[in-house]
Protein backbone atom coordinates (compact mmCIF):
# COMPACT_ATOMS: atom_id res chain seq x y z
CA UNK A 1 0.00 0.00 0.00
CA UNK A 2 1.47 3.71 -1.29
CA UNK A 3 0.57 6.41 1.43
CA UNK A 4 -1.01 9.40 0.26
CA UNK A 5 1.18 12.19 2.44
CA UNK A 6 -0.65 15.57 4.10
CA UNK A 7 1.47 18.21 5.43
CA UNK A 8 -0.37 21.07 7.45
CA UNK A 9 1.33 24.01 8.42
CA UNK A 10 4.83 22.26 9.38
CA UNK A 11 7.15 24.22 10.98
CA UNK A 12 10.83 23.46 12.36
CA UNK A 13 12.97 25.69 14.56
CA UNK A 14 16.47 25.09 15.16
CA UNK A 15 16.68 28.21 18.11
CA UNK A 16 16.12 31.11 16.85
CA UNK A 17 16.47 29.88 13.03
CA UNK A 18 13.01 28.38 11.04
CA UNK A 19 14.14 26.39 9.21
CA UNK A 20 10.81 25.19 7.51
CA UNK A 21 8.04 27.75 7.80
CA UNK A 22 4.16 26.54 7.88
CA UNK A 23 4.77 24.03 4.64
CA UNK A 24 1.38 22.68 3.18
CA UNK A 25 1.50 19.67 0.61
CA UNK A 26 -0.23 17.09 -0.07
CA UNK A 27 1.62 14.40 -1.90
CA UNK A 28 -0.83 11.97 -3.77
CA UNK A 29 -0.75 7.74 -3.58
CA UNK A 30 1.98 6.50 -6.00
CA UNK A 31 3.11 9.87 -7.12
CA UNK A 32 6.60 11.36 -7.82
CA UNK A 33 6.85 14.07 -5.77
CA UNK A 34 10.29 16.47 -5.72
CA UNK A 35 11.39 19.09 -2.85
CA UNK A 36 14.16 21.44 -5.20
CA UNK A 37 15.47 24.31 -3.98
CA UNK A 38 19.10 25.36 -2.97
CA UNK A 39 21.32 24.41 -0.39
CA UNK A 40 19.86 25.29 2.83
CA UNK A 41 16.05 26.11 1.86
CA UNK A 42 14.83 23.49 4.09
CA UNK A 43 13.98 20.77 1.78
CA UNK A 44 16.25 18.21 3.63
CA UNK A 45 14.92 19.21 6.82
CA UNK A 46 11.10 18.42 5.68
CA UNK A 47 12.17 15.11 4.03
CA UNK A 48 13.75 14.15 7.57
CA UNK A 49 10.50 15.20 9.57
CA UNK A 50 8.47 12.87 7.10
CA UNK A 51 11.11 10.23 7.60
CA UNK A 52 10.55 10.93 11.47
CA UNK A 53 14.43 12.18 12.21
CA UNK A 54 13.19 15.29 12.85
CA UNK A 55 10.91 16.18 15.36
CA UNK A 56 7.79 18.55 14.26
CA UNK A 57 7.50 21.91 16.35
CA UNK A 58 3.77 22.79 14.85
CA UNK A 59 1.60 21.10 12.33
CA UNK A 60 1.18 17.77 11.29
CA UNK A 61 2.00 15.08 9.33
CA UNK A 62 -0.32 12.31 7.81
CA UNK A 63 0.13 9.08 5.91
CA UNK A 64 -3.60 8.14 4.93
CA UNK A 65 -5.21 9.41 7.45
CA UNK A 66 -3.07 8.53 10.29
CA UNK A 67 -1.16 11.57 12.23
CA UNK A 68 2.63 10.44 12.43
CA UNK A 69 4.19 13.32 14.18
CA UNK A 70 4.64 11.14 17.51
CA UNK A 71 5.31 7.54 15.68
CA UNK A 72 9.09 6.50 16.13
CA UNK A 73 11.03 6.31 12.13
CA UNK A 74 11.15 2.61 12.24
CA UNK A 75 6.99 2.17 12.46
CA UNK A 76 6.10 4.32 9.82
CA UNK A 77 6.84 2.23 6.91
CA UNK A 78 8.94 4.29 4.96
CA UNK A 79 12.49 3.01 3.32
CA UNK A 80 15.13 6.00 2.68
CA UNK A 81 17.72 6.00 0.33
CA UNK A 82 20.95 8.65 1.42
CA UNK A 83 22.90 10.76 -0.44
CA UNK A 84 26.09 8.53 0.94
CA UNK A 85 24.51 5.47 0.10
CA UNK A 86 24.68 3.83 3.67
CA UNK A 87 25.65 0.31 2.89
CA UNK A 88 26.76 -1.81 5.37
CA UNK A 89 30.53 -1.83 4.50
CA UNK A 90 31.33 -5.61 6.23
CA UNK A 91 27.99 -6.94 4.77
CA UNK A 92 27.66 -8.69 0.78
CA UNK A 93 25.08 -7.44 -1.63
CA UNK A 94 22.65 -10.29 -0.62
CA UNK A 95 23.19 -9.41 3.43
CA UNK A 96 22.84 -5.30 2.74
CA UNK A 97 19.59 -6.02 0.89
CA UNK A 98 18.22 -8.78 3.06
CA UNK A 99 18.85 -6.34 6.26
CA UNK A 100 15.41 -4.65 6.37
CA UNK A 101 13.64 -7.66 5.51
CA UNK A 102 15.19 -9.48 8.85
CA UNK A 103 14.62 -6.37 11.26
CA UNK A 104 11.09 -7.21 10.00
CA UNK A 105 11.20 -10.45 11.01
CA UNK A 106 10.14 -11.82 7.55
CA UNK A 107 10.17 -15.46 7.56
CA UNK A 108 14.00 -16.61 5.80
CA UNK A 109 12.34 -18.52 2.89
CA UNK A 110 11.17 -15.24 1.74
CA UNK A 111 13.66 -13.41 2.69
CA UNK A 112 15.96 -15.50 -0.61
CA UNK A 113 13.50 -14.86 -2.92
CA UNK A 114 12.69 -10.82 -2.24
CA UNK A 115 16.20 -10.63 -1.76
CA UNK A 116 16.70 -11.92 -5.78
CA UNK A 117 13.71 -10.18 -7.07
CA UNK A 118 14.81 -7.02 -5.99
CA UNK A 119 18.50 -7.52 -7.48
CA UNK A 120 17.10 -8.69 -10.44
CA UNK A 121 15.21 -5.42 -10.49
CA UNK A 122 18.07 -2.98 -10.23
CA UNK A 123 20.11 -5.52 -12.73
CA UNK A 124 22.95 -6.79 -10.09
CA UNK A 125 22.42 -10.00 -9.59
CA UNK A 126 25.54 -10.79 -10.81
CA UNK A 127 27.04 -9.14 -7.66
CA UNK A 128 25.25 -10.48 -4.87
CA UNK A 129 28.06 -12.28 -3.28
CA UNK A 130 30.85 -8.78 -3.50
CA UNK A 131 31.38 -6.54 -0.83
CA UNK A 132 30.75 -2.75 -0.91
CA UNK A 133 34.51 -2.43 -1.55
CA UNK A 134 34.64 -3.88 -4.69
CA UNK A 135 31.84 -2.11 -6.32
CA UNK A 136 31.62 1.18 -8.21
CA UNK A 137 29.49 4.29 -7.48
CA UNK A 138 27.02 3.22 -9.39
CA UNK A 139 26.50 -0.09 -8.16
CA UNK A 140 26.35 0.73 -4.76
CA UNK A 141 23.94 3.15 -5.26
CA UNK A 142 22.07 0.22 -7.20
CA UNK A 143 22.06 -1.70 -3.45
CA UNK A 144 20.77 1.12 -1.46
CA UNK A 145 17.90 1.36 -4.27
CA UNK A 146 17.09 -2.30 -3.80
CA UNK A 147 17.46 -2.74 0.16
CA UNK A 148 14.35 0.52 -0.27
CA UNK A 149 12.41 -1.37 -2.50
CA UNK A 150 12.64 -4.72 -0.93
CA UNK A 151 10.69 -3.62 1.82
CA UNK A 152 7.99 -2.51 0.26
CA UNK A 153 7.34 0.34 1.78
CA UNK A 154 4.32 2.69 1.80
CA UNK A 155 6.66 5.52 1.18
CA UNK A 156 9.92 5.91 -0.28
CA UNK A 157 12.70 8.87 0.66
CA UNK A 158 15.40 9.83 -1.34
CA UNK A 159 17.88 12.34 -0.40
CA UNK A 160 19.99 13.56 -3.17
CA UNK A 161 20.57 10.03 -3.98
CA UNK A 162 22.31 10.35 -7.41
CA UNK A 163 24.76 13.95 -6.55
CA UNK A 164 28.10 11.56 -5.41
CA UNK A 165 27.48 9.85 -9.18
CA UNK A 166 29.36 11.21 -12.36
CA UNK A 167 27.41 13.50 -15.09
CA UNK A 168 26.25 10.49 -16.91
CA UNK A 169 26.08 7.56 -14.81
CA UNK A 170 23.58 9.93 -12.94
CA UNK A 171 21.48 10.98 -15.97
CA UNK A 172 21.26 6.61 -16.74
CA UNK A 173 20.22 6.38 -13.09
CA UNK A 174 17.70 9.10 -12.51
CA UNK A 175 16.28 7.11 -15.48
CA UNK A 176 16.24 4.15 -14.00
CA UNK A 177 14.88 5.52 -10.65
CA UNK A 178 11.83 7.08 -12.72
CA UNK A 179 10.99 3.70 -14.15
CA UNK A 180 11.40 1.55 -11.12
CA UNK A 181 8.93 3.82 -9.14
CA UNK A 182 6.51 3.76 -11.95
CA UNK A 183 6.35 -0.17 -12.45
CA UNK A 184 6.33 -0.36 -8.51
CA UNK A 185 4.44 2.31 -7.60
CA UNK A 186 5.19 3.57 -4.52
CA UNK A 187 4.60 7.38 -3.28
CA UNK A 188 8.09 8.73 -3.41
CA UNK A 189 9.49 11.89 -1.95
CA UNK A 190 12.63 12.86 -3.64
CA UNK A 191 15.39 15.72 -2.32
CA UNK A 192 17.30 17.34 -5.06
CA UNK A 193 18.97 21.11 -5.86
CA UNK A 194 19.38 20.10 -9.39
CA UNK A 195 16.86 21.39 -11.99
CA UNK A 196 17.14 19.84 -14.41
CA UNK A 197 17.21 16.24 -12.25
CA UNK A 198 14.00 17.38 -10.85
CA UNK A 199 12.66 18.17 -14.59
CA UNK A 200 13.13 14.46 -15.42
CA UNK A 201 12.07 12.76 -12.96
CA UNK A 202 9.22 13.98 -10.92
CA UNK A 203 5.83 14.16 -10.96
CA UNK A 204 5.22 17.33 -9.57
CA UNK A 205 8.03 19.66 -7.77
CA UNK A 206 7.47 21.67 -4.52
CA UNK A 207 10.46 24.71 -5.24
CA UNK A 208 11.36 26.00 -1.86
CA UNK A 209 13.35 28.75 -0.70
CA UNK A 210 14.18 29.79 2.69
CA UNK A 211 11.77 27.38 4.80
CA UNK A 212 9.06 28.56 2.28
CA UNK A 213 6.85 27.18 -0.61
CA UNK A 214 7.89 29.24 -3.75
CA UNK A 215 5.73 26.95 -6.11
CA UNK A 216 4.24 23.40 -6.71
CA UNK A 217 3.08 21.94 -10.11
CA UNK A 218 3.92 19.60 -12.77
CA UNK A 219 7.69 20.28 -14.21
CA UNK A 220 6.32 22.01 -17.30
CA UNK A 221 3.76 24.04 -15.42
CA UNK A 222 7.06 25.09 -13.04
CA UNK A 223 9.11 25.60 -16.28
CA UNK A 224 6.38 27.69 -18.42
CA UNK A 225 4.47 29.21 -15.88
CA UNK A 226 7.15 30.64 -13.48
CA UNK A 227 4.69 32.15 -10.56
CA UNK A 228 7.56 34.08 -8.54
CA UNK A 229 11.03 35.54 -9.69
CA UNK A 230 13.15 32.97 -7.90
CA UNK A 231 11.54 30.18 -9.59
CA UNK A 232 12.25 31.94 -13.21
CA UNK A 233 15.74 32.28 -12.10
CA UNK A 234 16.52 29.15 -10.66
CA UNK A 235 14.41 26.44 -12.88
CA UNK A 236 16.64 26.45 -16.13
CA UNK A 237 17.97 29.60 -17.58
CA UNK A 238 16.64 33.11 -17.72
CA UNK A 239 17.84 36.60 -18.77
CA UNK A 240 16.39 39.12 -16.15
CA UNK A 241 15.17 42.98 -17.34
CA UNK A 242 14.03 46.26 -15.99
CA UNK A 243 11.68 48.01 -17.02
CA UNK A 244 8.07 48.82 -16.63
CA UNK A 245 4.24 47.82 -17.38
CA UNK A 246 1.40 50.18 -18.62
CA UNK A 247 -2.32 48.88 -18.85
CA UNK A 248 -5.69 50.52 -18.65
CA UNK A 249 -8.07 49.62 -16.00
CA UNK A 250 -10.21 46.68 -17.73
CA UNK A 251 -7.64 45.52 -19.93
CA UNK A 252 -6.00 41.87 -20.64
CA UNK A 253 -2.74 43.47 -22.10
CA UNK A 254 -0.30 45.81 -21.26
CA UNK A 255 2.37 47.69 -22.81
CA UNK A 256 5.94 46.50 -21.56
CA UNK A 257 9.15 48.91 -22.13
CA UNK A 258 12.23 47.51 -21.37
CA UNK A 259 14.76 49.99 -20.06
CA UNK A 260 16.81 49.22 -22.95
CA UNK A 261 13.93 50.42 -25.12
CA UNK A 262 12.38 47.49 -26.42
CA UNK A 263 8.45 47.66 -26.10
CA UNK A 264 6.02 45.27 -26.75
CA UNK A 265 2.48 44.68 -25.77
CA UNK A 266 1.86 41.58 -23.80
CA UNK A 267 -0.78 39.70 -21.71
CA UNK A 268 -1.42 39.93 -18.11
CA UNK A 269 -3.52 38.13 -15.74
CA UNK A 270 -3.96 41.14 -13.07
CA UNK A 271 -4.09 44.96 -13.87
CA UNK A 272 -0.89 46.53 -13.11
CA UNK A 273 0.88 49.72 -13.70
CA UNK A 274 4.49 50.13 -12.74
CA UNK A 275 8.14 48.89 -12.72
CA UNK A 276 8.70 46.00 -13.56
CA UNK A 277 11.10 42.87 -13.37
CA UNK A 278 11.37 40.94 -16.78
CA UNK A 279 12.05 37.35 -17.48
CA UNK A 280 12.90 35.84 -20.83
CA UNK A 281 14.12 32.62 -21.94
CA UNK A 282 17.24 31.96 -23.99
CA UNK A 283 14.89 30.18 -26.38
CA UNK A 284 12.07 32.75 -26.46
CA UNK A 285 14.98 35.11 -27.94
CA UNK A 286 15.67 35.22 -31.42
CA UNK A 287 18.54 37.14 -33.46
CA UNK A 288 17.29 38.81 -36.32
CA UNK A 289 16.44 41.77 -38.36
CA UNK A 290 14.95 44.25 -35.69
CA UNK A 291 15.08 44.55 -32.31
CA UNK A 292 17.16 45.06 -29.42
CA UNK A 293 21.24 46.04 -30.75
CA UNK A 294 23.95 43.60 -29.48
CA UNK A 295 27.39 42.17 -30.04
CA UNK A 296 27.84 38.30 -30.17
CA UNK A 297 30.38 37.92 -27.72
CA UNK A 298 30.80 33.88 -27.82
CA UNK A 299 28.97 31.31 -29.78
CA UNK A 300 28.81 27.62 -28.42
CA UNK A 301 27.77 25.24 -31.01
CA UNK A 302 25.86 21.99 -28.65
CA UNK A 303 24.54 20.05 -31.84
CA UNK A 304 20.58 20.62 -31.68
CA UNK A 305 20.78 24.21 -30.91
CA UNK A 306 23.77 27.30 -30.75
CA UNK A 307 24.30 28.71 -27.35
CA UNK A 308 25.15 32.52 -27.60
CA UNK A 309 26.25 34.80 -25.41
CA UNK A 310 25.49 38.60 -26.27
CA UNK A 311 25.81 42.28 -25.20
CA UNK A 312 24.00 44.79 -25.02
CA UNK A 313 24.39 48.55 -25.44
CA UNK A 314 23.86 48.84 -21.81
CA UNK A 315 27.55 46.53 -21.17
CA UNK A 316 24.24 43.35 -19.96
CA UNK A 317 25.24 39.65 -21.27
CA UNK A 318 22.56 37.88 -22.30
CA UNK A 319 22.35 34.36 -23.16
CA UNK A 320 20.23 33.60 -26.21
CA UNK A 321 19.26 29.84 -27.85
CA UNK A 322 18.74 29.40 -31.66
CA UNK A 323 17.95 25.96 -32.79
CA UNK A 324 19.73 24.36 -35.76
CA UNK A 325 16.60 23.72 -37.92
CA UNK A 326 15.80 27.23 -37.72
CA UNK A 327 19.09 29.01 -38.81
CA UNK A 328 20.41 29.49 -42.04
CA UNK A 329 24.14 30.35 -40.37
CA UNK A 330 26.09 30.44 -36.98
CA UNK A 331 27.01 33.89 -35.89
CA UNK A 332 30.09 34.75 -35.30
CA UNK A 333 31.92 36.37 -32.13
CA UNK A 334 32.34 40.49 -32.56
CA UNK A 335 28.95 40.51 -34.82
CA UNK A 336 26.61 43.13 -34.30
CA UNK A 337 22.97 41.72 -34.60
CA UNK A 338 19.38 42.55 -33.11
CA UNK A 339 17.50 40.46 -30.79
CA UNK A 340 13.66 40.14 -30.58
CA UNK A 341 11.69 38.73 -28.34
CA UNK A 342 8.61 36.16 -28.29
CA UNK A 343 5.87 38.68 -26.34
CA UNK A 344 4.22 35.17 -25.62
CA UNK A 345 6.67 33.76 -23.70
CA UNK A 346 7.75 37.09 -21.28
CA UNK A 347 7.23 36.80 -17.86
CA UNK A 348 6.93 40.19 -15.55
CA UNK A 349 6.84 40.33 -12.43
CA UNK A 350 6.09 43.42 -9.85
CA UNK A 351 8.05 44.81 -7.16
CA UNK A 352 7.01 41.69 -4.21
CA UNK A 353 8.48 39.59 -7.35
CA UNK A 354 4.93 37.98 -8.21
CA UNK A 355 4.17 37.18 -11.25
CA UNK A 356 1.49 39.94 -13.47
Amino acid sequence: MSYLVSIHNVVKKFGGFVAVNGVNLEIREGEFFTLLGPSGCGKTTLLRMIAGFSGIDEGEIRFNNRVINNVPPHKRDTAMVFQNYAVFPHLTVSENVAYGLKARKVPKEQILDRVANALELVQISSLKDRLPSELSGGQQQRVALARAFVVEPGLLLMDEPLSNLDAKLRVQMRTEIKKLQKRLGITTIYVTHDQEEALAVSDRIAVMKGGALQQVGKPEEIYRNPQKLFVAGFIGNSNQFRGSLEMAAGEKTGRLTFDNGYACEIPASKNYSGAVTVSVRPEHMTISSSGVPAKIMLATFLGDYVEYEAKLEDGSVINVNEYSGRMDRIHSAGENVFISFDSRRIAVYDGNEEVI
